[in-house]
């Protein structure tokens, strides 16, 4: 995955933009041996002076050709969802899927997917504002309304623009491995990993809770202590909160629940060490939380669709 282009139309998104340059438009390859390396370009039907939603014009020099000759397509939203996409521009997104380019989509981006036939029969979502909307428009699609986003193969959809972000770094973890993701997200100073699954709208993202017990200091320490087994029962003590209190806070503050939480990070934890140790996949399970290597392979099949030995393979060959 070398070639991406990002697709603007008659105006273009300017932070959903710049967010998908920020992954995907920028060497980073000095900074660490890890952080993958892109022919990164901005593409329209119509080339030349584009206007932004945010008032400023940008200078498209690619034509819909670089669709077609991508790895990956990115859509970093659409604003006009009222009016009918160029031919052109929708038989050139068909080419490149039919021909294996991975496809993704921030925020409002799906309704181009849709409309170009791409979502048919497959689950995505978009921001929750206009999930509703996407599904009344394309009732062949399956609009999960409440996910970060959604990872149907080579079709990738995701929510606002922090979410973006997510499914931008998921996909660099998913064709780069965890390093590759890691040092990126260092270099962005955002987080990591955050599951697909996890909830779009956090009302109340830091709770309140006693001095001494917030859930930050506890998810650190959870995050140090992912070897351990973590109850909820031990976790809402250790928070001084009953069992329902805790799993109710800890839901509105990470959009998951612990159990589910926990189980991303012990995966997260065991990929990382798959990639970048010789450690046995017995030794791996127990560091990462799971106790035993059935329980590692169990989790990792259901999750990631492949077994913790092919998932070294394949990244320590990549």
């Amino acid at each position: 995955m070398q070639n991406v282009t990002a697709v603007v139309g008659g105006r273009a998104a300017a932070f959903e933009l710049g967010l998908v340059c920020q992954v995907f438009g920028l060497d980073r390859s000095d900074d660490s041996a890890e952080m993958p390396r892109f022919d990164f370009t901005v593409c329209s039907p119509g080339p030349g002076p584009v206007p932004t939603t945010s008032g400023f014009p940008i200078h498209v020099e690619h034509g819909l050709d670089r669709i077609v000759e991508a790895d990956l397509v990115t859509v970093p939203a659409w604003p006009d969802l009222d009016r009918p996409s160029p031919p052109a521009l929708l038989e050139a997104l068909r080419t490149a899927a039919g021909q294996g380019a991975t496809v993704l989509s921030v925020c409002t981006g799906a309704f181009l997917l849709a409309e170009a036939g791409l979502l048919h029969g497959r689950r995505a979502t978009t921001h929750w504002q206009f999930t509703g909307r996407l599904a009344e428009r394309y009732p062949e699609v399956q609009v999960d309304r409440d996910v970060l986003y959604v990872d149907d193969g080579t079709v990738i959809t995701s929510a606002g623009a922090s979410a973006g972000i997510d499914a931008c770094l998921h996909l660099v973890r998913r064709e780069f491995g965890a390093g590759a993701a890691n040092a990126l997200a260092r270099r962005m100073v955002v987080s990591a990993h955050r599951s697909g699954g996890q909830a779009q709208f956090v009302e109340m993202p830091l709770p309140a809770t006693p001095a001494g017990h917030g859930l930050s200091d506890l998810l650190d320490w959870m995050l140090a202590n992912l070897h351990q087994p973590l109850t909820v029962e031990a976790l809402a003590a250790r928070a001084a909160m009953s069992s329902r209190t805790f799993a109710r806070r800890f839901k509105e503050a990470t959009g998951t629940t612990a159990h589910r939480w926990l189980l991303d990070q012990r995966l997260q934890l065991a990929e990382q060490l798959l990639e970048r140790t010789d450690l046995a996949v017995e030794v791996v399970a127990e560091r990462a939380g799971f106790g035993s290597a059935d329980t590692l392979r169990h989790h990792f099949a259901a999750r990631r669709g492949i077994s913790p030995v092919t998932h070294r393979r394949t990244f320590r060959s990549a």
